[in-house]
């Protein structure tokens, strides 16, 4: 059970991150996760009348503030032709619609939850988080920092030509992953996200000439990717299974990158 001994909703970013810096305050964002097991907080901040909650598209970026929540990203047109669909695919497994208007992109990030099909999806991306107190942070320099009291206030995603593709494996549907990946290709490389590990995403880039042009030569690449990641067990699946079916779910995420590389060509052509 959740016990909160005082709720804020506060009025200002400096005010919460005050407030944040005392150890047994919490950010309650959307709250979903903070439900989970026998907690008792001292102060549950509220960040809801700071205006957090948009998603907005320039013509060189996406700037998604904290309190965005699921639904609204999987459903942004901006998202989804930018994505080619990738980022509806990554959130629309997740519990349901009414969980996913309530959880928050800043949530998501923040938590930098092994599970997290959300935070697998931007990895491949050329994405920043925006702190409070940090500035602007790389989204794949901040999955490998240590939790602090920072608040996390938006989500920037640049926009570039890109193509990218998300694949998962679940035991049931809306269930977490037992493998995640998304693969992407943009400033001549290949950026290669994988989650569920069960630990937090890894992301791996290299060339874009490495992928190989043939049905075998990329069964075979998958597999070698695969096993440059590190994989664990726990009670959804062991490590070899997750090691085994990211190697298919990477197969199949190249040969749609592939696909859509060859209809963007066609249609070039065409014009």
């Amino acid at each position: 059970m959740l016990r909160i001994n005082e709720y804020r909703r506060v009025e200002s970013l400096e005010e919460a991150y005050g407030l944040n810096q005392k150890k047994n305050n919490k950010i309650i964002a959307g709250g979903v996760w903070l439900k989970i097991g026998d907690r008792r907080l001292g102060t549950g901040i509220d960040l809801s009348g700071l205006s957090l909650d948009y998603i907005t598209e320039t013509d060189d970026v996406f700037m998604i503030g904290a309190m965005a929540v699921l639904r609204d990203i999987e459903t942004h047109p901006g998202l989804l032709a930018y994505t080619d669909g990738a980022v509806k695919e990554s959130i629309r497994h997740i519990v349901g619609v009414q969980f996913r208007n309530c959880a928050t992109i800043g949530g998501s990030i923040y938590g930098r939850f092994g599970f997290s099909d959300v935070l697998t999806l931007f990895l491949a991306m050329d994405a920043e988080v925006e702190l409070y107190e940090g500035g602007m942070v790389p989204l794949k320099e901040f999955v490998h920092m240590p939790y602090d009291n920072d608040i996390l206030v938006a989500l920037h995603v640049k926009k570039k030509p890109i193509h990218i593709v998300y694949k998962s494996q679940r035991n049931t549907a809306t269930d977490f992953p037992v493998a995640a990946c998304a693969v992407s290709e943009y400033d001549g490389k290949l950026h290669v996200s994988v989650g569920a590990r069960p630990a937090r995403a890894e992301l791996l880039e290299i060339a874009s000439d490495a992928m190989p042009g043939t049905e075998d030569g990329i069964r075979a690449f998958a597999e070698e990717l695969a096993g440059q990641f590190v994989f664990g067990s726990n009670r959804r699946a062991g490590a070899e299974y997750r090691r085994h079916v990211t190697g298919v779910l990477l197969a199949r995420a190249l040969r749609e990158l592939a696909g859509q590389k060859q209809h963007e060509r066609r249609n070039g052509e065409m014009k």
